[in-house]
């Protein structure tokens, strides 16, 4: 299929299955959809696909009916010949916003450093806080999009935040994966544990969703957002693509604060420019 002509034309693959359904939230179970709507239409895929699939669309569908709020939750499922995306659609308060009430954040945008990092829940008692940072690393791409935000992650790429033009109500998903994908659920299991262990123990944080509307990360309060939490892990990579420099007191709460009240958190620098390096190693030798 295409649209446009010369350098605009657009092409694209047909899909070969397209189909759509409507739940009520209320009482609703995501094993159910994914059993009798979902899985007869990717059978025919590898079992390690098959898994992926189950896994992330169940976990999706999860956390629509246990914190969305809202009453309808519409899914879109489109295969072609090389891929299959799911949209999984509710109509509730929207992700960023939920949490951003609930975990008493400044802005809705901090909401998406924190499932970033992994292990935020807003309902300990009931949910581990994994399922969106593991669906998240499992997927060719993985974007949620919810009012004018938009949290997205590439196999091929790194997290990152838009800002959308488009006032999306509730909280969008949309899963793809490539039909001859060889990624296995174990394989990003092992990304993030130590070994010889199977706990979640291990994140990696884009450095760069700490920064607001393009602001420098300089401040104290800027790196206490940004290791809030870490230590519920044992190794926390700090990936610095994107940011070219980073201030003194950034660095010192960072690496000397921190890291002193947490000598059981390794931090991991990661792409960091050589401006970076040098606060970090000015931190450091005040240790």
């Amino acid at each position: 299929m295409s649209s446009g002509a010369g350098n605009a034309k657009i092409t694209w693959l047909a899909p070969i299955i397209e189909q759509s359904w409507r739940f009520n939230l209320a009482g609703l179970s995501e094993d159910v959809v994914w059993r009798e709507s979902i899985a007869p239409l990717v059978s025919d895929l590898s079992v390690n696909l098959r898994d992926m699939w189950h896994y992330g669309v169940t976990e999706m569908i999860n956390n629509a009916i246990d914190h969305s709020g809202g009453a309808v939750l519409d899914v879109h499922f489109s295969r072609t010949a090389l891929d299959v995306e799911i949209w999984i659609n509710d109509d509730g308060e929207g992700i960023f916003h939920h949490i951003q009430r609930l975990g008493k954040l400044y802005y809705p945008r901090e909401a998406i450093l924190e499932l970033a990092k992994g292990k935020f829940t807003t309902d300990p008692a009931n949910h581990s806080g994994e399922g969106i940072f593991f669906t998240s690393r499992v997927f060719d791409s993985f974007r949620i999009m919810s009012r004018n935000l938009h949290f997205s992650h590439n196999a091929e790429q790194q997290d990152w935040l838009i800002d959308g033009e488009e006032d999306i109500p509730g909280t969008r998903v949309i899963l793809k994966q490539a039909n001859d994908s060889q990624r296995t659920l174990n394989s990003v299991y092992m990304q993030f544990t130590e070994p010889d262990e199977f706990t979640f123990s291990k994140t990696i944080v884009p450095v760069r969703l700490a920064r607001h509307e393009g602001e420098k990360l300089v401040s104290r309060s800027q790196a206490k957002r940004l290791v809030s939490r870490f230590e519920k892990f044992k190794t926390v990579v700090l990936d610095f693509a994107g940011v070219e420099e980073i201030g003194q007191a950034f660095a010192d709460e960072i690496f000397r604060v921190f890291a002193s009240s947490h000598p059981e958190v390794e931090l991991i620098p990661l792409h960091a420019t050589m401006e970076v390096q040098q606060m970090i190693v000015r931190a450091l030798a005040v240790r």
